[in-house]
């Protein structure tokens, strides 16, 4: 286990979008640390529909920058995690989440309501509501990986310039699969970036209807 570099506070409050890395390799556990945050993120009828492709290679991150509007930073991140979202992973996993959910105390009661209710509604998507759920389950994986790597001492580049027929030729994906976003891992070389400042809570936060400010 990769030691604490910062509190998750910490983290959150100091975090840039880094705009360079020195590339240096990422050691096999740091990375296995990150990903299984990712890993142990909350998702909709615990379906864990994201999957996540790691990119190392010079060569491959080299394809995987062209394909991404030409970002230096895809190439000199240490690894590139592409997280995508399967639309076709609720068919596949379905048996399995319920054999894991049995196995950690579901009742078998609910398990035959989820096998119904997760069936019923996520097979009633059009293909545009079904990337929609995909980008929501993703994000919050995304998300913990992003912190995780923060807190054990890298710097992160979230990125959502890409094109999404090129990430999946470079990659090979599944037809099924759809792109969701790049995080890029490493240590900053340079300067980092910029505060950008965010709004205060006045501006985005309200109390039990819009316009009402929290008490």
């Amino acid at each position: 286990m990769a030691e604490i570099k910062k509190t998750l506070s910490e983290a959150i409050e100091g975090r840039r979008a880094t705009p360079s890395f020195d590339g240096e390799p990422i050691p096999a556990e740091d990375l296995q640390q990150i990903l299984d945050a990712g890993l142990h993120a909350p998702s909709g009828y615990n379906m864990q529909p994201w999957r996540f492709i790691v990119v190392q290679s010079p060569e491959q991150k080299k394809r995987l920058r062209a394909a991404s509007y030409n970002q230096g930073k895809v190439e000199e991140a240490s690894a590139v995690i592409v997280a995508c979202g399967d639309a076709d992973g609720w068919r596949k996993d379905i048996d399995l989440m319920l054999q894991q959910g049995r196995e950690g105390g579901m009742p078998e009661s609910y398990a035959a309501q989820a096998r119904s209710s997760v069936t019923n509604y996520l097979s009633s998507f059009s293909s545009d509501e079904m990337h929609g759920w995909l980008n929501k389950m993703v994000m919050i994986a995304f998300t913990h990986m992003m912190l995780m790597a923060e807190v054990i001492g890298y710097d992160t580049a979230p990125m959502e310039g890409f094109e999404q027929d090129k990430v999946h030729e470079v990659l090979r994906l599944p037809l099924s699969y759809w792109v969701v976003a790049l995080l890029g891992v490493g240590h900053l070389k340079g300067d980092d970036k910029f505060n950008g400042g965010r709004f205060d809570m006045a501006h985005t936060v309200f109390g039990e209807e819009f316009g009402k400010p929290l008490k």
